[in-house]
């Protein structure tokens, strides 16, 4: 039985909530009354004595470790008749196994970085006298803190390894798809173990599936599936070291942890003396999260997804594995209750991208349209010791060094953004890579183009035409369809022909559905829905009002628009156009362009006044709808970045895009990270340039 919330612990220790239950006992968030800092509590239930020595075991292993990528033990008692209790750091933040779930695959620089962090905690721990054996390396095991600190956590299967011992010490455990064939029992575990592990980790994380079970390869009942055949546009050298790793043999994977981080930094040209490890750290507070004051009250733990081997599924949860962020919460908790000035925090948190892209291919490039555009790199700080620390949000607007771009590509697609441009006189559709190269034009419509949305498959785009100018309606507009990569010309949606005009296409998440705003039956637009499988078109709302602009959320549950009385405001209705409800509630003040987040935990969207026509960006989370609870991107505490208009998210949440005019005039596309820092002008040219959207 669980330990009740708000139970204190060896006079010490308050009891907050449960983090996870085994068979063994459970683990608990706690707050050391004496230092007021929270623990993690450890629990065994005395089930066997071998459990009993085990547990023993991990508390003493831990006690002796001093890194920092590993958990440090702070106290460790027995209570008779009861159990045994070990006290450690509480790790705070997303595991790996959250993050891919959330984001699907990482990004090659990233899980270079993670590798080499870990990497060398298993150095410290393999070159201990005895060396230490972690025996239990997976994406669930390995932490990633909102100050950017990767660790190695969970003991509960290390071994102290003894040359003269005939079998392994401590219990033995598997972890299907992570664990190699020794650790069934085929041979003893070493520190190559450990590679074996952590290579399968890395495997995971770049592909997004699960590799095949150790022993099964081993008795030959199956083959990894190679790296590159999953996403073949991973580097060879990174993906060979990762599968050099994962090999059944022992004597053929890397012998130690310091090869194979190595081998990692060498694939990703990382120099790990010199250079700063950073990953993006986890995203805010999840909706269901707990303050960290409060004592939890019936909290159950988290289940991991399963995910099927034998069908090869992707790991995805996007609803699953939000970071926590404990420590953060004590600064505002005493808020809660009040009118929520912690927005401001929200949004601080939301993740830094730091993690350069791979080189960025481009379908059908056509080279009258190509043109370059030089800048410097954002680079870390140099450092003279390697570490595993995440910089922290910078209240400098603009960096002192002019910067490019540099996303990771998690969910990023190709790594471009489609806009609008009248560059060549008329508007048109253009591509162009993240970091301002390879400006590549898409259509050749006489009227003109503009307002793209791509499909889910990221290999398709809606626009509509004629588009002489940017506008909020357009008469006489309809929407076509083009394939990227085509030389077929655009065709025209099959959308019953109207004169008034059709224009802001969304497309849902399923490929499926088209919803957009149409001038028909009206002088006031509306939203419509298109089913592209029956070629259907459904007025979703007939109020006397104006409605346009849909987003549609990435679950495919609801769509927000919006709707224009005596402001213009963001509302939500379901997709058959039922439940309309009220999102923001700004006062007298313009809400347009909403634009939700990849979890679909919150919306951004421009604020204009109505007498200065000048847009900034604001945010809310889902929860706090029909709220005044909106926070500002930056925060009010930063340097304002303005105008900004049309904003949306890349794929991996890290980025914003959005229309910008900062001299008055000339309207550009530019980046900035989530939190509303370092402003990226990716488009140079003196032409009107609006309606950014990033491929998926």
């Amino acid at each position: 039985m669980s330990i009740a919330p708000g139970t204190l612990l060896n006079n010490r220790y308050r009891i907050l909530s449960v983090l996870g239950q085994g068979g063994m006992g459970a683990v608990y968030r706690a707050r050391d009354e004496n230092l007021n800092i929270y623990v993690a509590v450890k629990e065994n239930l005395f089930l066997t004595d071998e459990y009993a020595r085990q547990f023993q075991r991990e508390a003493t292993i831990l006690a002796t470790l001093r890194h920092a990528s590993l958990p440090r033990v702070g106290d460790y008692f027995v209570i008779p008749g009861q159990g045994q209790y070990l006290i450690m750091d509480f790790i705070d933040g997303e595991d790996l196994r959250q993050r891919i779930e959330r984001t699907n695959i990482l990004s090659e620089y990233e899980v270079a970085l993670i590798g080499i962090a870990i990497c060398e905690a298993l150095s410290y721990l393999h070159t201990r006298r005895p060396p230490i054996i972690h025996r239990d390396i997976k994406p669930g095991n390995i932490k990633i803190t909102p100050e950017g600190e990767i660790a190695l956590v969970d003991f509960g299967l290390a071994k102290v390894f003894l040359e003269h011992e005939a079998t392994t010490t401590g219990a033995r455990a598997m972890t299907p798809g992570y664990s190699p064939p020794e650790q069934y029992g085929t041979a003893p575990t070493d520190e190559r173990s450990d590679v074996y592990s952590l290579g399968a980790t890395l495997y995971a994380a770049l592909t997004g599936a699960i590799p095949e079970d150790a022993l099964a390869r081993a008795t030959g009942k199956a083959r990894l599936t190679g790296i590159r055949q999953l996403q073949p546009h991973i580097d060879r050298k990174l993906a060979s070291a990762i599968e050099k790793a994962m090999e059944v043999d022992p004597e053929d994977r890397y012998q130690t942890a310091a090869e194979f981080r190595q081998a990692l930094a060498e694939a990703a040209n990382i120099h790990t003396q010199t250079q700063a490890i950073a990953v993006a750290p986890p995203p805010f507070l999840s909706d269901d999260e707990e303050n960290p004051h409060l004592p939890a009250s019936g909290s159950k733990p988290s289940r991991s997804k399963v995910v099927s081997n034998k069908a090869r599924r992707r790991i995805r949860n996007p609803w699953v594995g939000w970071g926590v962020f404990f420590t953060c919460l004590l600064v505002i908790s005493t808020m809660l209750f009040a009118r929520p000035d912690w927005r401001d925090f929200l949004v601080s948190q939301l993740p830094i991208p730091v993690a350069p892209p791979p080189t960025q291919v481009v379908d059908t490039p056509v080279p009258e349209y190509t043109a370059t555009f030089a800048a410097a790199p954002i680079l870390p700080s140099p450092t003279n010791t390697f570490t595993a620390t995440l910089p922290q949000l910078t209240k400098t607007l603009v960096p002192t060094r002019t910067p490019t771009i540099t996303p990771t590509p998690i969910g990023g697609g190709s790594g471009q953004i489609a806009f609008a441009s009248n560059q060549t006189g008329v508007m048109q559709i253009y591509l162009i890579n993240v970091d301002g190269t390879n400006l590549i034009q898409v259509t050749d419509m006489p009227s003109g183009a503009c307002q793209p949305a791509w499909a889910p498959d990221g290999k398709r785009l809606v626009f509509i035409s004629p588009c002489l100018a940017k506008q909020e309606e357009y008469w006489g507009a309809k929407i076509y369809l083009t394939e990227i990569g085509s030389n077929q010309p655009p065709t025209l949606l099959p959308i019953p022909s109207d004169a008034a005009g059709d224009f802001s296409p969304a497309w849902s998440p399923d490929g499926r559905y088209i919803v957009f705003t149409s001038m028909r039956d009206s002088r006031l637009p509306h939203l419509y829905l298109l089913d592209l499988v029956k070629e259907e078109t459904i007025l979703l709302s007939d109020m006397d009002v104006r409605e346009r602009q849909p987003a549609w959320s990435p679950d495919g549950k609801l769509i927000a628009y919006v709707r224009e009385q005596n402001f213009a405001q963001i509302w939500l209705m379901l997709p058959d156009g039922s439940n309309p409800e009220r999102f923001s509630l700004s006062g007298p003040i313009h809400d347009l362009y909403p634009a939700w987040s990849p979890d679909g935990n919150f919306l951004i969207f421009s604020q204009m006044k109505a007498d200065v026509r000048i847009p900034s960006l604001a945010g809310m989370r889902l929860q706090d709808k029909n709220t005044y609870n909106e926070y500002t991107i930056p925060l009010r505490n930063q340097t304002a970045i303005g105008p900004i208009s049309n904003a949306s998210f890349s794929p991996d949440g890290f980025w914003i895009v959005y229309e910008g005019w900062p001299n008055g005039s000339n309207h550009d596309i530019y980046l900035m990270t989530s939190s509303g820092v370092d402003p990226i002008r990716i488009t140079t040219l003196d032409s009107f340039e609006f309606d950014p959207a990033w491929r998926p």
